[in-house]
């Protein structure tokens, strides 16, 4: 398995996560299979020297030996004396899910993370995509009537409530009530004038990002089912963590007069990577990932030079006051 191999494995991809899964876990699994994959491969022609070899001299009667110069193969590097070619496998996690949460988990290999090369722009990537301060979607599922002391449904019972009262409307009331605090929360981290034309027109684009790291920032929050006690929402956020998910549903209860847990918590896209273009547990191997690779490469760099040429222009953008 050659540098052609290895440089197929430079960039990011997004894999699903299941429930119960740890994402630690699921990098070492990864690894696991990289390793397996570039090891499988058929190794390199070994290197031929030259040895002297002790021989009969060709038409002597009296059988003398002599030395005779033979080209022998090396040993030396074959898997059998050396052990595998690849021995160790860095791969980096973008935007992590805890153990209860499911969904898109990017991934990043960087260039040269095997031991046997040197480390190059592959860390970069990553770096870049935390600066560009992509928003993430999720389906969050709340069950109403009771709240335990870690805002998760098999969490130890706080207290149970009636939900009568709760209708659809009301709900929407208070997601709009929060979207709307969290969009002047997202224009004062990102310190903009919004009277400027710049910045009018970022916000039109929706192109506002944070310039530096924030509390959990809400771009967008909508019912997608409502049937009591369950109800299912979608969140579009920045900056978040799942507690922090599953404490917004707390929240919502608490707006509607009475209590709420969350059941599940499942990413559905992370940046530019949804459900469609993560791969599941069968496609765990090398050349599933090198595909996912080459596929996202055009994407990301798009994605990448979009948000990080408005975040420049943003700096340059005068501030309140």
């Amino acid at each position: 398995m050659g540098s052609a191999s290895l440089s197929r494995l430079q960039g990011l991809f997004a894999v699903y996560k299941p429930p119960g899964l740890k994402w630690k876990h699921l990098r070492d699994t990864v690894e696991l299979q990289l390793l397996k994959g570039l090891n499988a491969g058929k190794p390199p022609a070994p290197e031929q020297r030259v040895r002297f070899l002790l021989g009969p001299m060709e038409g002597s009667e009296e059988k003398e030996l002599t030395l005779t110069a033979t080209s022998v193969p090396s040993l030396t590097n074959h898997p059998l004396v050396c052990g595998p070619a690849f021995t160790h496998f860095k791969v980096g996690v973008g935007h992590r899910l805890d153990a209860q949460s499911s969904g898109v988990l990017g991934v990043r290999i960087p260039w040269g993370a095997c031991q046997v090369l040197g480390v190059g722009r592959g860390c970069r990537l990553l770096t870049d995509m935390y600066n560009a301060h992509l928003t993430k979607d999720y389906t969050v599922r709340g069950l109403l009537g009771k709240a335990t002391d870690d805002f998760c449904e098999d969490g130890r019972l706080v207290e149970k409530t009636t939900y009568d009262h709760v209708t659809r409307e009301k709900l929407d009331r208070i997601l709009a009530m929060i979207q709307g605090s969290h969009q002047k929360a997202l224009v004062m981290y990102s310190n903009l004038d919004l009277k400027t034309q710049e910045a009018y027109e970022m916000a039109v684009r929706g192109l506002i990002r944070p310039m530096n790291k924030s509390p959990m920032l809400i771009t967008g929050i909508r019912c997608l089912h409502f049937a009591p006690p369950e109800f299912l929402i979608e969140v579009q956020c920045m900056h978040e963590t799942q507690k922090e998910l599953r404490k917004l549903v707390h929240e919502i209860g608490l707006e509607l007069k009475t209590t709420a847990v969350c059941s599940r918590v499942r990413r559905t896209r992370d940046g530019i990577f949804t459900l469609d273009s993560a791969l599941l547990r069968t496609q765990w191997d090398l050349h599933s990932i090198q595909d996912a690779i080459q596929t996202a490469a055009p994407r990301v760099a798009a994605e990448l030079e979009k948000s990080l040429s408005s975040g420049l222009d943003t700096k340059q953008l005068p501030t309140p006051g």
